[in-house]
């Protein structure tokens, strides 16, 4: 499983706060355009990480991070010694506001048949809690024979409610953006579970308590949709599972985890435009300056001039991830903790603290002086304050 696209609203308007503090990486190297998205008045860039921010307080500071983006936030993560995890409770402290979540599960094997998924949708054997579905086809002729190679694509749920779910041919998605032959492709197919707003929340919150990606992905599949096998001698409700999908929901199959694809910020795609649609104007231009004994290209890159923009650009481009991140630890992790039990009355709640010596950091909570209700614990590469672990836990807590 993939995180495939963050987007985060922080309730401030310092940028330079968000940006060192909790991204952890240096305002300096990154590229200011007076213009934005969303109704925001300008961001900054690094690469494909977008940080968006307004002088109304109401809006914020808006961190987003596309498939592209959280490939290449990985890599600074990487430089920092930091796990999704630690940058999500830091994010979380900070009272960083969940705006979208999108976790991505890949399919290697091509155990997802999305055209049978389809018609399973179309015969009334997904039985969902969602009462909306669509599918799509998109594709070119690519095949010498002239065989159509087509991508297929299925919604389930409304695109504009809090959670919903894509699944699409990702072989072809990389043969249109990559020219990567269909049969050549690592992933086969992708399954993308997409949450807004509370549901982002409480998936994060799912992942740093129990720390089990398997638990978080699939409770949110099995709560909404599961695909049977239909048989007109039983009720609906009593239909067999389909095989195939009960494989992917976690029969007979390893678990699921949490990886990382770290990619590191590069100038290709504006290498793969110029190749495309630049490169063979160029060259004609180059040809037409042999035969005439001309130097008109060599003239027109002499002169051109490099603008603040393309200056920063070289810039992010000549750096090392290292040198990008910042040497500050965010909200939560260079602090020393006790190792004693600490208390704290969040109404009739009664939370207890443990920290020990392998920075795992025990929560309990307790109803009305009761028996324990829930313990959480959270593995962290340093300790917390316990103050700070207390904080987090009425964020938690008070927005049951």
């Amino acid at each position: 499983m993939l995180f495939d696209y963050v987007r985060i609203r922080f309730p401030t308007t310092d940028v330079q706060q968000v940006v060192e503090n909790i991204l952890q990486l240096k305002l300096s190297y990154f590229l200011h355009e007076d213009y934005g998205f969303y109704s925001y008045s300008e961001h900054y860039a690094l690469g494909d990480i977008f940080v968006l921010c307004s002088h109304e307080l109401d809006k914020g500071v808006l961190v987003e991070l596309k498939g592209r983006g959280c490939r290449q936030f990985e890599s600074y993560l990487l430089a920092q010694q930091r796990s999704w995890y630690e940058f999500f409770m830091d994010v979380l402290v900070a009272g960083g506001v969940m705006k979208r979540l999108d976790l991505a599960i890949n399919d290697k094997t091509g155990i997802l048949n999305i055209p049978v998924l389809t018609e399973k949708c179309q015969q009334e054997e997904c039985i969902s809690v969602f009462r909306s579905f669509k599918s799509y086809r998109s594709g070119e002729l690519v095949r010498k024979e002239e065989k159509e190679c087509m991508g297929n694509t299925l919604y389930i749920g409304s695109l504009q409610s809090e959670v919903y779910f894509c699944i699409y041919e990702k072989d072809y998605e990389q043969y249109k953006k990559n020219d990567i032959p269909i049969e050549d492709a690592e992933v086969k197919n992708r399954f993308e579970i997409r949450l807004k707003n509370e549901r982002a929340y409480y998936a994060v919150r799912d992942l740093l308590v129990y720390d089990n990606p398997e638990h978080t992905a699939f409770k949110i599949i099995n709560r909404y949709i599961r695909f049977v096998d239909k048989d007109d001698s039983k009720p609906r409700s009593d239909w067999k599972l389909n095989e195939e999908w009960a494989w992917f929901i976690g029969n007979n199959r390893e678990r699921l985890k949490l990886t990382t694809k770290p990619e590191p910020y590069s100038f290709q795609r504006t290498l793969n435009w110029l190749s495309h649609q630049v490169a063979p104007t160029l060259k004609v231009a180059i040809k037409l300056d042999e035969i005439n004994q001309t130097q008109v290209v060599k003239d027109i890159l002499d002169h051109a001039k490099l603008t603040d923009r393309h200056k920063q650009i070289l810039k992010q481009q000549s750096v090392k991830e290292q040198d990008v991140i910042t040497t500050k630890k965010g909200y939560l992790s260079t602090i020393p903790v006790d190792r004693y039990p600490k208390k704290d009355i969040m109404g009739d709640k009664t939370v207890r603290v443990r920290a020990d010596l392998h920075h795992i950091i025990k929560i309990e909570t307790a109803k009305n002086g009761g028996n324990v209700k829930e313990v959480m614990e959270i593995r962290l590469r340093s300790k917390l304050k316990s103050v700070l672990i207390v904080h987090y836990l009425k964020i938690l807590y008070n927005r049951n």
